[in-house]
């Protein structure tokens, strides 16, 4: 009997293996998370899908998965949101549970073809093989970050990484000069714990992020804010009968300009997926069987 369980988990992996991360669309292989926590799963895709449908889909074998949630829609625990401009879409789960353990696939909607998809396992338990601190940092142009975190004892010997999940470049233990004014440093503690730090951050540094023990890990996203400026006042002198105005000098610059009107920030750029969206944006989509 165990040697035919055996076989099916073999020609499993290799089904697996050929269908999944074929480059049109790409997440991460195994994350890991505490029981009630959070975690937010990327999702890259392809120039060509940014106007199709994409969804989450829980179950082992495509075929069969079940569709959990469209973009951009959520229900219970699970929202999933498309960044068209950064050609990637985000799942955030939250409250998780040993139930929630298992299968899922990132997959994209193709109109009279097989569906754009890749797997990820997903872990849940009281204690993680590997998690950190805070899933979320900031930084500021020029400056550094840090994020501190923890594996279990089997993973003591596991090769460590640090991963930025757009390009897929990696970094090892130990220093690593990414410019002249830039660089990653990863500390193995080897008791179980590790640190991560970023140096001379710049915008191109922001996105997400994974650190892997061995083939397991924990994703993190890293926001780089503007380097502050010092800006003055300049008041220009009316007759009593006009209204006095106030326009911002930038110091740095010596020129006047006008105050901007706020922006949404990056992380807030959305499309709808199937409920009243732009049809210039995104195609409608219908739920499969």
């Amino acid at each position: 009997m165990r040697f035919y369980s055996l076989i099916s988990s073999l020609i499993l992996s290799v089904f697996l293996l050929f269908i999944s991360g074929s480059g049109s669309l790409r997440t991460l292989k195994h994350l890991t998370v505490r029981r009630g926590g959070s975690l937010a799963v990327p999702c890259s895709y392809e120039e060509e899908y940014k106007s199709h449908c994409k969804y989450w889909c829980k179950g082992e074998h495509w075929i069969s998965c079940d569709i959990v949630a469209y973009a951009n829609s959520s229900s219970t625990g699970i929202s999933v949101t498309d960044y068209p401009s950064q050609n990637m879409f985000i799942v955030n789960l939250k409250n998780l549970q040993d139930s929630d353990s298992g299968w899922y696939w990132c997959a994209v909607e193709i109109d009279g073809a097989a569906d754009v998809r890749d797997y990820v396992y997903l872990t849940v338990s009281s204690d993680p093989a590997v998690w950190v601190e805070n899933g979320r940092v900031i930084g500021q142009e020029g400056g550094g970050v840090s994020v501190q975190g923890f594996y279990s004892s089997e993973y003591k010997n596991g090769e460590k990484k640090w991963c930025k999940f757009k390009d897929r470049r990696c970094y090892p233990v130990g220093k690593t000069k990414t410019s002249q004014s830039s660089g990653v440093n990863i500390i193995d503690y080897s008791r179980g714990s590790f640190r991560v730090e970023m140096i001379g951050l710049q915008e191109s540094d922001a996105g997400w992020y994974w650190f892997s023990a061995g083939l397991v890990g924990v994703t993190v996203h890293l926001t780089v804010t503007e380097r502050p400026t010092t800006t003055t006042a300049a008041v220009t002198t009316v007759p009593t009968t006009q209204k006095t105005t106030t326009t911002a000098v930038t110091s740095a610059s010596g020129k006047s300009e006008k105050p901007e009107a706020p922006t949404n920030p990056p992380d807030e750029e959305t499309t709808t997926c199937g409920f009243g969206k732009p049809m210039e944006s995104v195609e409608f989509c219908i739920a499969q069987n």
